[in-house]
């Protein structure tokens, strides 16, 4: 008699092999038996007609505060992802001293769009140490299963105090300290190390992140301690200035220590052909020993614009700015106003607060033809005639009469504007960076730019997307779209109990009504502490979701199971 048997589905097992139907049998939080018919259960999840696969490994992530007060850790729970890996970017909460917590908070609000009085409100900053950061996350019963890198920043800050917020090199001791710090982090279950050299990571005041100029001598003693240790992956977010150094580097530092390094691989409108000049380095890099991966999206890395996001095409309006202080009733009855819609419209963007902001600001705020519609279920590769620009060019309107009126048509009306993964106005280039053997599956950036960006509905998007719905051109196998967020991701950063449906592997499983499978267009909520605002997006489609055996989710609706908890490297 089992625990619990999933009957007769359709199994994609995460290894990428052909799909089988046959039962999933569960003792206790294990799986003992794939395929075939099973003996009888004390519960029967009945699978006939649907897709049962391992829940989702989603290994990039920002709850690094969240994970500390919500056990749920929704939207990335609602999409079926059971284990979620944070310390990203090279920012986080621990090491930290009592005088530095505040740094991290408006670190984590400026590179994250994290709202500051959330995290001042819901951190408890029960630790200093990172393994004492650990230590907290594991007292809290939770429903998904959690794990962290240590950040380069907050490491850096520790160390160095204001020296390392200034940005100074590190000394001899400086470096030694790290590393013995990071050997401690790793030892307590950390499953790597996360830094940041890209410009586009500043504080709130407008200056780089700590680490954003560490010299090689301190990333080589960082990466020395993972050798030692032989554990953990280093990350990186860098703008690859100078492309060959930075790949130099990264295969010295990958051969010296045995460890695995990666990159977010992010293109630029402004450089079209980078993304291809970076994936012939991370082919270089392999070919010569070392292990190097880029990280990549699924979807283009895309800001939701709306009149209540954080940002929007008539955001750098001094009109539209002039409305900030108003309560959202008061303001949205004033952006309904014929004579308030006028000055706004009016008014050009301030060209002094678009050169002070940078080119992406410039793009969002004056590039109609790369703003859409996003609609419900929202397209994330509209064709060229969706635009605003093409809208505005069909109806005899400008384009900011186009995009004011639509978002004023109601709350939940929202412009998309796809930054990252768009330069070719279709899919085909996220396609072949997919299917490329040295690249990595994240960037679903769950927990982080709240009022921006909503990633974290990614693995939904990739059955539906890529297996499914795709008119533009060709999709994915199945099989292959489940191995790239489960037995990939999994293997990668060193899961070694999971990522699978096979004999003795933990029992986290989704069971997936396909044809129902659908996201919604995302929505604005105020559930973080302090009322904070965030972005969420919903999915219908999931039967269930377990962990460790464990129904968390069934029919879209939540449990209220704990079976999920802290997962340290190596344990």
């Amino acid at each position: 008699m089992h625990d619990l048997v999933i009957r007769g589905g359709t199994i994609l097992d995460g290894s990428g092999g052909p799909r089988f139907t046959g039962d999933v049998a569960i003792d206790g939080d294990r799986i003992v038996a794939v395929g075939g018919k099973a003996g009888p259960a004390r519960r029967v999840v009945d699978a006939d007609g649907m897709l049962v696969t391992p829940g989702w490994v989603d290994v990039h992530a920002h709850y690094d505060g969240q994970a500390t007060w919500d056990p749920v850790l929704a939207p990335s729970s609602w999409h079926g992802v059971t284990t979620i890996l944070f310390g990203n970017c090279g920012v986080g909460f621990a090491p930290v001293k009592k005088e530095h917590r505040g740094e991290l908070i408006d670190l984590m609000e400026a590179v994250e769009d994290i709202p500051g009085t959330a995290l001042h409100e819901g951190l408890d900053w029960e630790w200093e140490s990172f393994p004492d950061f650990l230590d907290a996350l594991e007292r809290l019963p939770r429903t998904i299963d959690v794990a962290a890198q240590l950040p380069h920043h907050p490491l850096r800050v520790y160390v160095m105090g204001q020296r390392g917020i200034n940005r100074e090199a590190a000394t001899a001791d400086d470096i030694a300290e790290m590393n013995r710090l990071t050997a401690a982090a790793l030892r307590a279950g950390a499953f790597g190390f996360t830094t940041s050299r890209t410009y586009s990571h500043k504080t709130k005041t407008g200056e780089l992140v700590p680490a954003h100029k560490a010299e090689e001598a301190e990333l080589y003693g960082i990466g020395r301690a993972m050798g030692a240790v032989g554990a953990g992956a280093f990350g990186m977010n860098s703008d690859f200035e100078n492309e060959d150094a930075e790949f130099a580097w990264m295969t010295r530092l990958s051969k010296e220590t045995g460890r695995p390094v990666w990159f977010l691989l992010t293109d630029r409108p402004t450089d079209p052909e980078r993304w291809r000049r970076l994936m012939r380095g991370v082919h270089k890099a392999r070919a010569a020993g070392a292990q190097v991966t880029a990280q990549v999206a699924g979807r283009p890395v895309g800001v939701v614009l709306g009149h209540n996001t954080s940002m929007n095409p008539f955001t750098f309006r001094s009109a539209y700015r002039a409305l900030d202080r108003l309560s959202p009733a008061e303001r949205w009855a004033r952006l309904r106003d014929p004579e308030v819609r006028r000055q706004i419209l009016a008014e050009p963007p301030s060209e002094a607060e678009l050169n002070r902001q940078g080119q992406f600001i410039r793009f969002v705020a004056t590039r109609w033809d790369r703003m859409y519609v996003m609609g419900d279920p929202p397209d994330y590769e509209p064709t060229p005639d969706r635009s605003v620009a093409a809208i505005a060019a069909r109806t005899n309107h400008s384009p900011d009469e186009i995009a004011y009126d639509y978002l004023t048509e109601g709350t939940d009306r929202f412009l998309f504007f796809p930054v990252v993964g768009y330069v070719h106005g279709d899919h085909e280039q996220i396609r072949e960076l997919l299917l490329d053997p040295g690249t990595l599956l994240g960037l679903g950036d769950g927990g982080a730019h709240c009022g921006q960006i909503v990633d974290a509905g990614l693995p939904s998007y990739m059955l539906s997307h890529w297996g499914r719905d795709r008119r533009r051109g060709a999709g994915m196998p199945l099989e292959q779209l489940v191995r790239m967020q489960t037995g990939e991701t999994a293997d990668f950063f060193g899961f070694r109990d999971r990522g699978r449906l096979a004999p003795g592997l933990r029992a986290d499983v989704n069971v997936i009504d396909f044809d129902r499978l659908r996201l919604h267009q995302p929505e604005i909520v105020h559930d973080l502490p302090a009322g904070g605002r965030r972005l969420v997006q919903r999915v219908d489609g999931y039967r269930a979701t377990l962990v460790a055996g464990m129904p968390i989710f069934e029919n879209g609706e939540e449990t209220g199971a704990r079976p999920g908890r802290l997962v340290r490297a190596g344990r």
